[in-house]
């Protein structure tokens, strides 16, 4: 492959034709009405972020509307749930504010994609809004929304990812447990681990 990298901004648009004119208008720098709608039926996103230590991207996701807008539309709050604490995001937005966020709607083919910077807030009024099933979060991402714009359907389209159909069967994937015992070179024993997270889940995912 080597010879066969593109380097600059000027090689990669030499191979893609330019974007139509409504896909540059369709950036706004706020939530809308629209915008408010579809987050307000999301249950899931995906958070990007960049640190000292490199890139991250991890997953979010609780009831539909779990996230709040304020600002009229300028801010977006996101309560931390309960996680494995590594804190990889939440560090990397401490060194670097900037962020991107994939919002999906299960059933709905295109997506909600939002960027913005993001600070992280521990002022009780806040952490106590966002209180579910008794826990309150420990932080609540703060995030200055800077561009807002749907994605089109056809990534969804291709993966056929709503379709029952498609679901994975049991045993066609490897268990978290298995690739934890290889990970750790037999550190974790699979089953047990299985049996333990899919137990702690039951009871209480937060």
């Amino acid at each position: 492959m080597d010879g066969h990298f593109l380097t600059s901004a000027e090689e990669l648009t030499e191979f893609y034709e330019a974007p139509s004119e409504m896909v540059m208008k369709k950036q706004i720098d706020f939530l809308d009405e629209g915008c408010r709608g579809f987050l307000e039926a999301s249950p899931f996103f995906m958070l990007a972020t960049f640190g000292e230590s490199g890139a991250d991207c991890s997953p979010r996701g609780d009831e539909p509307g779990f996230v709040g807008i304020s600002d009229d539309g300028k801010t977006l709050l996101i309560p931390d749930r309960a996680g494995n604490n590594r804190l990889d995001s939440l560090r990397n937005i401490v060194e670097n504010p900037n962020i991107g966020l994939l919002f999906l709607v299960p059933g709905i083919t295109y997506t909600l994609r939002v960027n913005g910077r993001a600070r992280l807030s521990v002022e009780p009024g806040l952490l106590e809004r966002f209180t579910t099933t008794g826990k309150v979060p420990r932080t609540v991402i703060v995030v200055s929304v800077s561009e807002a714009y749907t994605q089109c359907a056809r990534a969804i389209l291709r993966a056929d990812i709503w379709n029952p159909e498609k679901l994975a069967e049991k045993g066609a994937v490897p268990t978290m447990g298995a690739m934890l015992a290889a990970h750790t070179n037999g550190g974790v024993e699979a089953e047990k681990y299985d049996v333990f997270d899919r137990e702690k889940l039951a009871k209480n995912p937060y």
